[in-house]
């Protein structure tokens, strides 16, 4: 690890950095290089930084004007990537002035301060920093030479990449764009088209589920109720700090309500809660207030969360890209982590599309208690799947027809094989 700044040395060495990450070794030059990039890798990976020292490395300390422009789709990333700016910064031998602005603070107090100076990095979420600089005309996102777009799926998926397109115009032809993303949808490609000449495309080749020091277990539910099961499973282990995964805040209460009535002094967090709570919340985590929070998929994505020793999947998400950014909330920082991940039949396609991205499982199963090694999916199937009964196919079918049509064999397989697979499920679901 090597800064061309001895303060960003000192600041990284702080925090416990010895060596770059593979995606930071792979984009730091080039960010010194001011090129523009396009920095594709999984949560968990240090894209935060491969990007905030090459800023530090540039930033001018004696001029107090805009030079970097940060933006991050939800408040809690913007605050973290904030608080990492300023650990950075506070090692500085001269002062940096470095701003926050998302919803649900003092508006008029800030709008106040930015009349009477200018920050040098701001970060805040795209509708705060659209209103200051296009609305209020106080930000003068016009001076500044970097403009980061962090998560950037995540903004186009929550409808703010409007935002950051008409903050992104405001920008000298000559700014350097950076987009940070753990994956890189086809819908964003007009907007790097259009600010990012000809961009770099970084990624590390085969860092996926594979990239952190995690134990990936699955846990089939047998079509029994899915709160017995997770509930048997919490009783099988003690987690330093154990994240509970449900997709939706509706799911997730429920969960957060069988865990209090079993005992469990549970944290909730999702979405729908107003952003002071969920503030108060995750200091509440990073204290380690709680050793067990039911969460939804907004602390899946680029949230540190430090001394999580095990995630639960209690609903796998609908999404397999969805399943890194959980996975990788643990195994971070050398330290040995764990999924474990409740399916069902249902989820046989899903669950090869994982192995697929490299995923190697180790298939567990409840035993008096506790999690021992169980069969794997396809050998467990294989040698449980009933034979088929020809007779009670046919009758759900009916006979083959005695006059046929164009694509008649195809179309009689298939309701063959639709039957098929409803007589096996209920001879399983009896077994």
């Amino acid at each position: 690890m090597n800064s061309t700044k001895s303060y960003v040395n000192r600041a990284l060495e702080s925090i416990g950095f010895q060596d770059w990450t593979p995606i930071q070794a792979l984009v730091i030059p080039i960010l010194r290089e001011k090129k523009n990039a396009v920095i594709q890798s999984v949560t968990g990976s240090g894209k935060t930084h491969s990007y905030l020292v090459p800023l530090f490395e540039r930033l001018l300390e004696d001029v107090n004007e805009l030079q970097a422009v940060i933006s991050a789709p939800t408040r809690e990333l913007a605050r973290q990537i904030f608080d990492f700016a300023k650990q950075i910064a506070t090692f500085s031998p001269t002062p940096i002035d470095i701003r926050l602005y998302t919803g649900g603070t003092d508006r008029d107090r800030e709008l106040e301060r930015l009349a009477k100076s200018k920050p040098q990095i701001v970060v805040g979420t795209p509708g705060k920093l659209l209103d200051y600089a296009l609305q209020e005309r106080l930000l003068p996102t016009h001076q500044a030479k970097l403009m980061v777009i962090d998560e950037a799926d995540m903004t186009l998926d929550a409808g703010f990449l409007e935002d950051v397109d008409k903050v992104a115009a405001t920008l000298a032809a000559d700014a350097q764009f950076v987009v940070a993303s753990a994956t890189i949808p086809e819908r964003i490609q007009p907007f790097l088209k259009k600010y990012l000449d000809s961009p770099l495309f970084l990624t590390v080749p085969n860092e996926r589920l594979t990239n952190l020091s995690i134990r990936h277990r699955l846990l089939k539910t047998k079509e029994r109720d899915r709160m017995n099961v997770l509930k048997e499973l919490l009783g099988s282990f003690r987690p330093y700090l154990a994240i509970l995964f449900a997709n939706t805040k509706e799911s997730a209460e429920e969960i957060h309500r069988f865990l209090r009535e079993w005992g469990y002094d549970a944290a909730l967090i999702h979405g729908g809660l107003e952003s002071r709570k969920r503030k108060q919340i995750l200091r509440q985590i990073h204290e380690l207030g709680f050793v067990y929070v039911v969460a939804t998929d907004i602390i899946s994505r680029g949230i540190d969360i430090d001394g999580i020793s095990h995630i639960i999947n209690v609903e796998l998400p609908d999404d397999v890209e969805f399943y890194v950014h959980r996975s990788g909330r643990t195994g971070r920082m050398a330290k040995d982590g764990e999924c474990i991940s409740l399916y069902g039949y249902e989820d046989d396609t899903y669950l090869d599309k994982l192995e697929q991205k490299g995923l190697h499982p180790t298939y567990v199963q409840l035993a008096d208690g506790v999690l021992v090694d169980a069969p794997t999916r396809k050998g467990r199937e294989a040698r449980n799947k009933p034979a088929p009964d020809v007779a009670k196919v046919r009758k759900i079918v009916g006979n083959k027809p005695t006059t046929v049509k164009p694509g008649y064999k195809k179309k009689y397989q298939e309701k063959v094989e639709a039957a098929t697979k409803k007589l096996t499920r209920k001879a399983r679901s009896r077994g």
